[in-house]
């Protein structure tokens, strides 16, 4: 007899409440590349893009601190290819883009010029639709893709492959922000896009900032519940350390007025669950829980 699937990981995950706060993946930098076939669980390992433009995308992360590559798409849309560099640094974020008609034309690609090169515009909405990593992904990612393709970020959402945090489906990432949303439904998708449009966080979706270690990402959320400062810069971070074995004291200043506030975050150890879909064990999932110290 056929052995029953388990729930999803993304249902596991709600059922137990899990915090969405400090789980974003750390990324600097960003190689995004439009891609029409299938998509592997090792997407550019397993794509049909030429091995010489392959290796070319490869030098050209390992070239760039802390970087991820992502395939996206549009479905239906199957004429050129698109690619964007993007950096996500707190106080230095770029994106740039470029559109050609077949991949080996990305042999000619310099993400370090094409990053000098970019000037401000509206950010890139990836949503996170690779099922072949976990069927979640699938599951809850593609009716966010759907309802944004179909209104004001029409022209600015890609669905990606493995953004990080399955279990926290469906998710959605800001570029050049590096900012993460996840547990994004029908219905929410336009509000939590528009809020970004704007320069703003959704609290309520929001996971955190790629540029910071998970301590600080728990830190800035806790601030900013406290505060209720929703804008992307309105806090600045300003410096952290550690505060005893698994413990940190992290600081951030509000811009407008110089307030410093500092929060003392410790890292726990949940109780075991499946973390994914396909997991074949359980693992004991690491959270970070801040509490404000003071205000200075």
């Amino acid at each position: 007899m056929a052995r029953s699937r388990r729930p999803f990981c993304a249902d596991l995950a709600r059922t137990r409440d899990e915090a969405l706060s400090a789980t974003a993946s750390r990324v600097d930098h960003w190689l995004v590349v439009e891609y029409h076939g299938l998509w592997a669980r090792d997407p550019l390992g397993g794509s049909r893009i030429p091995d010489a433009v392959k290796e070319h995308l490869r030098v050209q992360l390992a070239s760039l601190p802390r970087s991820r590559l992502l395939f996206v798409r549009r479905p239906h849309e199957r004429d050129g290819v698109s690619a964007f560099v993007a950096r996500s640094r707190e106080r230095d974020r770029r994106l740039a883009g470029v559109r050609v008609g077949a991949y080996e034309e990305l042999l000619g690609l310099d993400a370090h010029a094409l990053l000098e090169a970019a000037e401000p515009g509206p950010p890139l909405l990836v949503v996170c639709a690779h099922g072949k990593r976990d069927r979640c992904c699938a599951l809850y990612g593609r009716p966010v893709y759907d309802e944004l393709r179909s209104g004001a970020a029409a022209e600015r959402v890609w669905q990606s492959t493995h953004v990080g945090g399955d279990r926290f489906a469906g998710n959605l990432v800001a570029l050049p922000d590096g900012l993460y949303c996840g547990r994004v439904g029908p219905g929410e998708a336009e509000g939590v896009a528009a809020e970004l449009a704007a320069g703003r966080i959704d609290l309520e979706r929001y996971r955190g900032r790629s540029c910071f270690p998970f301590p600080v990402q728990a830190a800035e959320r806790l601030v900013r519940d406290e505060t209720g400062l929703m804008g992307i810069d309105d806090l600045v971070f300003a410096g952290w350390e550690p505060a005893g074995p698994g413990c940190w004291s992290v600081r951030f200043r509000v811009a407008a007025t110089d307030e410093t506030h500092e929060a003392e975050v410790e890292e726990r150890i949940g109780e075991p669950a499946f973390l994914t879909c396909e997991a074949e064990e359980e693992r004991r999932p690491r959270t970070f829980v801040a509490t404000r110290l003071r205000v200075a």
